[in-house]
């Protein structure tokens, strides 16, 4: 009996030691501490869910994010916190709501210092870290008292960091790839071959011949981020790092067409989602919990054997990563502020909405603006300046008087209405908006409930003061006024 309980008491000491975020004791009574891995983001600029091969996606073809999602976990409702790059990277680096990271909730703006980001913290514990490409941003980080970009210092590569990289020492890496951001080679996809009669365009945009060949311009690039991937991946493998390294490959936002990018729809917030570490995550998992990207920080430090802040509203994945699961992962809190500064009077539009299963609920704080911007430019971009130019933006605007475009171009350009409901069992492509329909009104009631209970739980500004904060803090962007 003795001897029983013996070996129940080491199986336990076991489990504990390996378990991410703790630590145990060896058989001699010394403390112990897991394996630290290297951790390796990679980020792209303006993917969405789902055009990935292993997705299902039946045109574009990305094996390497396939091979990670294979040897690793997939995410299929992974959104990022806002659908424009500045506020989205902050979210992700700090684990925290857009609007706790006060004008870094802005694109073109800065994140203080006051808010710890996880490079710093892993560095802080003795990891290597560094960056390439585009980091947090766009912006300045100067003004938020930072000397350095918040995702690290920066190197011309992966290769030039793990040349001087020592072997005793973990690394954090940040790769920004700048794919699929516009600007694309108009035509190019179709003449590399990929078939105009496969896309299918989402149900916001009208089914023609210049949309599905941008489409296909814009699968150009996915297609090169994931070659550059596939390049990571043998970078690490010849420095015998692939297995030792938290691979994790996301995006910051959608899309970038009309009533995608900039919107808190799906197609500006759906994000592509794969994490692959063999020695703690078990390869082929699927996973349809709803996931922020502000749970990645804690995630990520987790893994490190750090305790997250407590100020982090992201939640740890390592649950779900370890089988034990989360059922309270049935919602997805989304925002944002000013994307580019294309409102006279440098204004916001705030937005708030819940995403469940079945439904989206999208709140416009201010629907007496204009959601994509002012239909003249103002300082930035041009006309309707938050849907970056393109020919699908041509097209609606050149088409906005036509029976058959001009419902495109209201649903991307118009003005829209304080509340926002979409039945996804219905309307999947989230159209047709139900809002204040009589057989709604329960459930839009209760979203409208746990959307406010969440705001104020987090210190949102909206819920309290509402004082357009957001519109006086200042834009880096260019051009200059």
């Amino acid at each position: 009996m003795k001897r029983s309980i013996g070996r129940w008491v080491a199986l336990l000491l076991i489990t504990w030691v390996t378990t991410p975020g703790t630590v145990g004791l060896t058989a001699d009574g010394a403390q112990t501490s897991p394996s630290r891995p290297n951790v390796l983001l990679i980020i792209a600029d303006d993917w969405s869910f789902p055009h990935a091969g292993i997705y299902g996606d039946k045109i574009v073809r990305t094996p390497h994010f396939d091979r990670l999602a294979r040897e690793g976990a997939l995410f299929h409702h992974a959104y990022a916190a806002s659908p424009s790059c500045t506020p989205s990277r902050g979210a992700l680096l700090t684990g925290r709501a857009v609007h706790q990271l006060a004008e870094g909730g802005n694109l073109w703006s800065s994140l203080s210092t006051s808010l710890a980001v996880y490079p710093d913290l892993l560095e802080a514990q003795g990891y290597r870290v560094g960056q390439t490409r585009k980091g947090w941003g766009p912006g300045s980080f100067e003004p938020g008292g930072r000397t350095r970009n918040p995702a690290g210092p920066s190197y011309k590569s992966l290769g030039e960091f793990l040349r001087d990289q020592p072997a005793d020492q973990p690394f954090c890496f940040w790769f920004g790839s700048q794919d699929p951001h516009r600007d694309y080679i108009k035509g190019l996809g179709k003449a590399m071959g990929m078939r105009p009669d496969l896309v299918d365009p989402p149900p916001s945009l009208p089914d023609t011949p210049e949309v599905r060949e941008d489409i296909l311009d814009y699968y150009v690039e996915v297609e090169r981020l994931d070659r550059e991937v596939g390049e990571l991946l043998s970078l690490l493998a010849e420095a015998g790092q692939l297995d030792r390294t938290l691979i994790v490959i996301t995006s910051d936002n959608g899309m970038p067409f009309p009533r995608a990018k900039a919107n808190l729809y799906d197609g500006g917030t759906r994000v592509p989602l794969a994490i692959r570490w063999p020695e703690r995550i078990r390869g082929g998992q699927v996973h349809r919990d709803f996931v922020s990207l502000t749970d990645l920080a804690p995630t990520i430090l987790e893994a490190a054997g750090q305790r997250p802040p407590p100020e982090m509203t992201g939640r740890s994945l390592w649950p779900l990563l370890e089988g034990r699961g989360d059922p309270s992962r049935r919602q997805v809190f989304l925002e944002r502020e000013r994307h580019a500064n294309v409102r006279r009077g440098d204004q916001s539009y705030p937005m708030r909405a819940i995403r469940t299963e079945d439904f989206l609920y999208i709140r416009n704080l201010r629907p007496d603006r204009w959601p994509a911007g002012d239909p003249e430019k103002y300082h930035s971009v041009g006309p309707y300046g938050d849907i970056d130019a393109s020919p699908s933006k041509d097209q609606l605007l050149s088409g906005r008087a036509d029976p058959v475009l001009g419902p495109y171009f209201r649903l991307a350009m118009a003005r829209r209405p304080a509340e926002e409901l979409y039945d996804l069992r219905q309307d999947p492509g989230q159209v047709r908006n139900v809002a204040n329909l009589p057989r709604y009104r329960a459930i839009q009631r209760d979203l409208r409930v746990r959307l406010d209970r969440w705001m104020a739980e987090t210190g949102d500004p909206r819920a309290s003061a509402d004082d357009d904060r957001y519109d006086r803090y200042p834009y880096y962007g260019p051009p200059a006024k």
